[in-house]
């Protein structure tokens, strides 16, 4: 025999009342307000300063666009199917990889060996970071001038080899060597960035860690290994993108020093090759095809390194 409670129905879900309504409505409208104070100025920014710009190439790169030259016609996919057949292009593809090896290994490698020698306490090793991080905040342009006067054939470098009986060396002109000294100096600029990014970790490494594996007999390369090199994970993460992204920008060293030469385009990059083909042959169109393959191929590999480099974050 049914039970009262069972033969009870069931009571609906109250709507919500007319009161809480209002209630919903000031909430959203709070949301909103405190999106368009500080989300929308922002988002307002990279609109404009980042996908108008990028939407602005796209639409070029399907047209010859020729500013002294118009009228502009569509041409499609055409510039991007000549890129596959361009030699000055491959060719400063290539020079750009070379490049950007160059600048992820030197600072990583000479950046981490000094970090290591200056994390130490006292006014002498604080005076030696601050000497280390000059370069950085400098201008790439003095920068370029004042490496351009010391390896010159008759500069600083080539004059003191002299005095030790070496025969001068065409650091910028031979072209075998102008794109190794091209690496060299754009690291030398890039390494004070590098010693402070590893100091940083240095000094979060915990001590008791360190004491800890030399009670147990671990020497200082055991201890570097397993205890201080998978704690400075995030910070080779960060000098690695840092100096990914630099290196495939490259051009205000390579104008100056160089102006992609000596040679054809032995010390041209992508950015030089870019600039010049849309400011100088005025062919903006095509430069625009080549800047959004440059965006792309940055984007994917910059991405493809951080998520490597994240992984490995985790698994040490």
């Amino acid at each position: 025999m049914a039970t009262d409670t069972q033969l009870r129905p069931r009571a609906r879900r109250s709507a919500p009342s007319a009161a809480a309504r209002p209630g919903r409505r000031r909430r959203l409208r709070s949301a909103l307000g405190r999106f368009a104070v500080f989300g929308a100025p922002g988002l307002l920014v990279y609109a404009c300063f980042v996908l108008a710009p990028v939407l602005l190439s796209l639409g070029y790169s399907l047209t010859d666009y020729n500013p002294f030259s118009p009228p502009t016609e569509f041409v499609g996919l055409h510039n991007y199917q000549l890129l596959l057949h361009d030699d000055e292009f491959l060719q400063s593809l290539k020079v750009t990889v070379q490049l950007t090896v160059m600048m992820v290994v030197l600072p990583n490698v000479a950046g981490l060996g000094i970090a290591m020698l200056l994390d130490r306490k006292g006014w002498f090793y604080n005076a030696w970071r601050a000497v280390f991080f000059v370069p950085v905040v400098l201008s790439s342009v003095v920068v370029s001038v004042v490496w351009t006067r010391l390896l010159a054939d008759d500069g600083v470098v080539n004059q003191a080899l002299g005095w030790i009986g070496i025969d001068p060396v065409g650091w910028l002109s031979d072209p075998s060597l102008a794109l190794y000294s091209l690496g060299v100096i754009m690291s030398w600029q890039m390494l004070g960035f590098c010693v402070v990014v590893y100091l940083a970790g240095l000094q979060s490494v915990p001590g008791e860690l360190l004491e800890a594996a030399a009670i147990d007999g671990a020497g200082p390369l055991a201890r570097f290994r397993h205890v201080t090199w998978p704690l400075l994970a995030p910070a080779l993460t960060v000098n690695t993108v840092v100096l990914l992204i630099t290196a495939f920008k490259a051009y205000d060293h390579i104008q100056v020093i160089t102006g992609g030469g000596p040679g054809s385009g032995t010390t041209a990059t992508v950015a030089l090759v870019i600039l010049q083909t849309g400011f100088t042959a005025n062919r903006q169109g095509y430069a625009s095809a080549m800047a959004l393959v440059m965006l792309v191929i940055v984007a994917t590999v910059a991405a493809f390194a951080l998520r490597l480099l994240q992984r490995r974050e985790v698994a040490l």
